[in-house]
């Protein structure tokens, strides 16, 4: 399953919204450092879906606010 996802790096808290086209905003506190915010968003996104960490692999924007997760298991 992929899942499309907005992630909003040295947010004030952690949180996941899902909008109304389906596409999730992922809010982290980390900054967008050497994949910080990357790891971050894949452990929220993990807690979310209650699916271990393991199960979420970032396949498209690696260095975008726009990302693809591919999710395993779903």
């Amino acid at each position: 399953m992929r899942i499309f996802a907005v992630v909003r790096p040295s947010a004030g808290k952690e949180s996941v919204e899902e909008e109304e086209n389906g596409i999730l905003k992922i809010n982290v506190k980390e900054t967008p450092e050497k994949g910080k915010a990357n790891a971050a968003a894949a452990k929220i996104l993990a807690e979310f879906l209650k699916v271990p960490v393991s199960a979420i692999k970032l396949v498209s924007g690696a260095s975008s606010r726009k990302k693809i997760f591919e999710i395993a298991g779903l």
